[in-house]
């Protein structure tokens, strides 16, 4: 039996599923019919909303001009692609973690981390050109089944910790699915040779595409773990990507072509390194908020996140959660009739509590969740003119386990007034000019970071603290 009678046979019966199906595209890239059972427009209202609930939930980086600059470039690629006329739209992200994403219908984000991470216009266009080439493959849109598509757009709310959705279900969902999506290596792999012709076609230096990979991985290993999916985490191995990176690269003959060092880093001169502690900052298990001047104490050992619109914690064996957020209500009596005036949630002893010197109302709760039901505490505390909810929640026959960690959370809410608390500042990236030629670590003695300088010879892209630096080039320093 030949290999190509088995192909012909594969298309044969894809063809008929596509025929008894509720439709069937054509892959821009591959030009095959393929079984479609998300369509264009769903394709697109998919993106469009789950784009906002990460706007909302993640955060982007308020700068307009670099927003602006990063979009330009990604239309630019787009307008190379297939799928030209999608409404495409390239945002940066308010996280520190070296990422980037694509979700379907055209709608693409690159995190803060990665900007911080990346050294020219042409790696970030090696960067978005890979997340181009997922949208217009359709790898993400042709794993969703009927079922997924029902779920997909609740919120993201539980984005990094999908354990938690699957054990409280409602109160706790996956939100925006699509970004835990698994891609096949050959789907990686395609995206990268679709990226790198986009990139190509607009004239960028396709060579940069390897450094992205190489500082990626050094990051991986130095930092160990990420918060956010990896970018990295489910592609081929890197030294694999960077071997394929060199051999395209080593294929073209065009000259000139251009990186867009200076105005890459002209365009991130300033910009944020690493968390904002501005934004709320865990220290020794204990969640500080300068601006709102408040602090909690959550449990040692237990996974933590911050996130604009709220603090989740989940314990080490993933059966107990704890979420702090703004509450909805004019004070801790109105917002507490709200919530337990939703629909699933049943409400159980409790009244008016003193939290700290803060008006409270404290009691408990169950609701039905997808794997049992869930009972929990919810608090809701007035502080400097505002109501905090704080939700802490187990599977019922848990929940007197976790009670009284739960009690210790609660009751830890209280007014910050450390001074090195009010007035921390985040770290900064400065663009500097060498003066002459010099070792990465004799540039550090001139110009400090408050960084390791193994850290500083990543961001900067270089071997270590020898590495030669030319005299005029722009290098990267993080300060206060």
């Amino acid at each position: 039996m030949s290999m190509g009678w088995m192909r012909m046979r594969a298309f044969a019966v894809a063809g008929l599923a596509c025929a008894v199906a509720a439709g069937c595209a054509v892959n821009p890239v591959t030009g095959r019919r393929e079984l479609a059972l998300v369509s264009e427009a769903q394709e697109i209202q998919l993106g469009q909303q789950s784009a906002q609930e990460v706007a909302q939930q993640i955060g982007l980086v308020d700068d307009a001009a670099l927003q602006q600059y990063v979009d330009g470039v990604g239309q630019r690629l787009a307008r190379a692609s297939e799928r030209p006329n999608l409404p495409w739209r390239f945002q940066v992200v308010d996280d520190p973690t070296p990422n980037a994403f694509a979700l379907p219908g055209g709608f693409i984000f690159v995190t803060r981390g990665m900007m911080d991470l990346m050294d020219s216009e042409a790696e970030l266009a090696a960067v978005l050109g890979h997340e181009i080439g997922h949208v217009t493959a359709r790898h993400s849109v042709s794993q969703i089944s009927r079922g997924q598509l029902a779920q997909l757009g609740l919120g993201i709310g539980s984005i990094f910790f999908p354990e938690a959705a699957q054990t409280f279900g409602g109160l706790a969902q996956t939100g925006v699915q699509l970004l835990f999506l698994r891609y096949g290596r050959d789907a990686e792999r395609q995206s990268d040779e679709l990226g790198f012709r986009y990139a190509l076609s607009e004239g960028y230096e396709v060579r940069e595409m390897d450094d992205v990979f190489a500082s990626l991985l050094r990051t991986g290993e130095a930092a160990g773990r990420s918060e956010l999916p990896s970018w990295l985490s489910t592609h081929p191995a890197e030294p694999e990507r960077i071997a394929a990176a060199r051999a395209r690269a080593d294929t073209v003959t065009r000259a000139p072509l251009q990186t867009g060092r200076d105005a890459y880093l002209a365009r991130i001169d300033g910009l944020t390194y690493g968390d904002d502690p501005r934004q709320g900052f865990f220290r020794d298990g204990v969640f500080l908020h300068p601006e709102l001047r408040f602090r909690i104490d959550f449990p040692q050992g237990w996974r933590t996140q911050n996130l604009p619109q709220a603090v989740n914690a989940l314990a080490p064996q993933q059966d107990a959660a704890l979420q702090l957020t703004l509450a909805q209500g004019a004070n801790a009596d109105d917002a507490a009739r709200r919530f337990f005036s939703q629909q699933g949630i049943r409400p159980g002893q409790g009244g008016r509590q003193n939290v700290n010197g803060n008006p409270a109302v404290v009691a408990y709760f169950q609701a039905q969740g997808q794997q049992g039901v869930i009972t929990g505490t919810a608090a809701f505390i007035e502080h400097g003119g505002r109501t905090y909810q704080v939700l802490a929640y187990a599977p019922a026959q848990r929940f007197a386990q976790y009670e009284p960690a739960f009690r210790r959370v609660i009751f830890s809410f209280g007014d910050v007034a450390d001074p090195s608390v009010l007035n921390v500042r985040p770290n900064r990236v400065d663009v500097v000019r060498t003066t002459r030629q010099m070792t990465l670590a004799e540039f550090n003695r001139q110009n400090p970071s408050v960084i390791p300088l193994a850290e500083l010879a990543i961001l900067n892209q270089v071997e270590g603290e020898n590495a030669v630096l030319p005299a005029g080039s722009w290098k990267r320093v993080v300060a206060q």
